[in-house]
């Protein structure tokens, strides 16, 4: 079901028993981040409403996404893999062979065109218009001690390609740095710098819009890892099976969510020294240090009627982000397969930042097989920040990490498994000598063929007869 409002969901969650709204006075310096922090780690806390935030008229929603559950209402499920399944149909629909074929196609593609998002004259998201820009009105968190100020978490950047025209919808940190102005955060892979890179090179200021709130369903397809020049609004769109409704902005031709409780117009001058952003601590555990980066000039904030302001915190895992995560990864296995048939599973386990290590399941079928996923997986969109990839065959369980420890340490021959390259890393990697630039390992722990170097006969897994098992089962129904 799509969410209407950002309202809407607060009052879902209430009526399931998964909202706490906290009346006292809370400060959004570190206060916020200390009690979020504390109910996340708990790994069932509920979503927080702060109702009397210090400074700001603003409510503060924080913890929303917190839990596999809360992660499926948002997206419009019971479970992830329902969403997963849905997607894995519609990308396997083939071509219509024959007229008959043609008319059964109709309602899906009606289906189809119903996700695209959709103009309109008029939206919530400019129901007030802010006399004067003041970011100081915001509740804005600053998160952790040694953060530099007041950070944007859960902003939705929207900019445009000036060629294409194609839209990106991203989240990127937003460092306050004055009543009208923030740094924008944008890293060197992303779609949004790619986009500031081509202003620059002709001259010109660059339109960019910033949401804040409304249906969560477009805040995941924000962080989620689409290709460039694919529309964020038309994964949420599929999401919520309705189009995502979009005005004009007031100060430039951008258009933004009609549903969004705040909405940030500006703009960003190519041309202009960059400033220092940072340090914040991240979503690795650590500060990342200050760098420079692009200054947002905002010229107009407009907002809903009673709005929510909705952020998040990052920092040592797990934190809400984890759920995010675990969204990606499994709705998006539909679209692994589809490349590589032969994954079964994969898991990118949340205390490894994600991209930090991924685990993989595959029916290996002839020598080198896993070492070939291991560099195709490598030159696939985001996953070219991988730093550790795992193979395991096909019965493995990728979740439990019990067995994956298991089949690795058992099954592999350190010189002949692992396999190390070069190649780009992660913006925020503080380990690698050099930044956007280190080491990859590769660890092939699926059972060796004898043209992989293996000259002895692979020995069979311990497992119980099937006549034992059985009786067994007839003798204690509950063992």
């Amino acid at each position: 079901m799509p969410f209407n409002s950002l309202k809407s969901f607060v009052d879902f969650l209430e009526e399931r028993g998964e909202l706490k709204k906290i009346r006292t006075k809370v400060s959004p310096k570190l206060e916020i981040t200390e009690i979020a922090d504390r109910f996340v780690k708990k790994g069932d806390g509920p979503a927080l409403l702060f109702e009397n935030v210090e400074g700001s008229a603003f409510p503060v929603l924080i913890n929303a996404l917190a839990s596999e559950k809360r992660m499926a209402w948002a997206l419009g499920c019971e479970k992830l893999d329902d969403l997963a399944d849905e997607l894995s149909q519609l990308i396997k629909t083939q071509p219509p062979q024959g007229l008959r074929d043609k008319m059964k196609m109709i309602p899906k593609l009606a289906q189809i065109a119903s996700f695209m998002p959709k103009r309109a004259v008029t939206g919530a998201c400019q129901e007030v218009v802010m006399k004067e820009v003041d970011l100081s009105q915001l509740p804005i968190l600053t998160c952790w001690p040694k953060d530099a100020g007041p950070f944007i978490t859960f902003p939705l950047v929207i900019t445009q390609d000036p060629i294409t025209k194609i839209r990106n919808i991203g989240i990127y940190r937003m460092q306050v740095l004055d009543k009208t102005s923030t740094a924008m955060h944008w890293q060197i892979h992303k779609t949004g710098r790619r986009h500031f890179e081509l202003y620059r090179e002709r001259k010109e200021k660059m339109p960019v819009a910033v949401a804040i709130g409304g249906d969560p369903s477009l805040t995941w397809a924000a962080c989620a890892p689409l290709p460039d020049g694919v529309d964020e609004c038309l994964m949420a769109g599929f999401i919520r099976k309705k189009g995502v409704e979009l005005v004009k902005c007031k100060t430039n031709d951008l258009y933004v969510p009609a549903d969004a409780d705040f909405i940030l117009e500006g703009t960003i001058d190519p041309q202009e020294d960059f400033v220092i952003e940072g340090p914040f601590g991240d979503h690795t555990g650590y500060y990342t240090p200050p760098e420079s980066f692009p200054r947002f000039h905002v010229t107009a904030i407009t907002h809903r009627k009673n709005p929510i302001y909705f952020t998040t915190i990052v920092g040592r895992p797990p934190m809400e982000d984890a759920w995010m995560g675990k969204a990606v990864e499994r709705i998006f296995l539909p679209l692994l397969k589809m490349t590589f048939p032969e994954v079964v599973d994969m898991h990118v386990p949340a205390v490894a930042c994600f991209h930090n290590l991924a685990i993989i399941s595959l029916h290996k079928q002839y020598p080198g097989h896993a070492k070939k996923m291991m560099m195709s997986l490598w030159g696939m969109g985001q996953m070219m920040t991988n730093k550790c990839l795992i193979i395991v065959d096909h019965d493995v369980n990728v979740h439990n990490l019990y067995e994956v420890v298991w089949r690795v340490t058992n099954n592999i021959d350190a010189k002949r498994d692992i396999t190390f390259v070069d190649g780009p890393v992660d913006h925020l990697d503080h380990a690698s000598p050099h930044q956007f630039i280190g080491s990859k390992m590769g660890i092939d722990a699926t059972r060796k063929l004898p043209e992989e170097e293996y000259y002895r006969r692979w020995p069979d897994d311990v497992e119980m007869n099937a006549e034992t098992r059985t009786r067994i089962d007839a003798l204690w129904k509950d063992l």
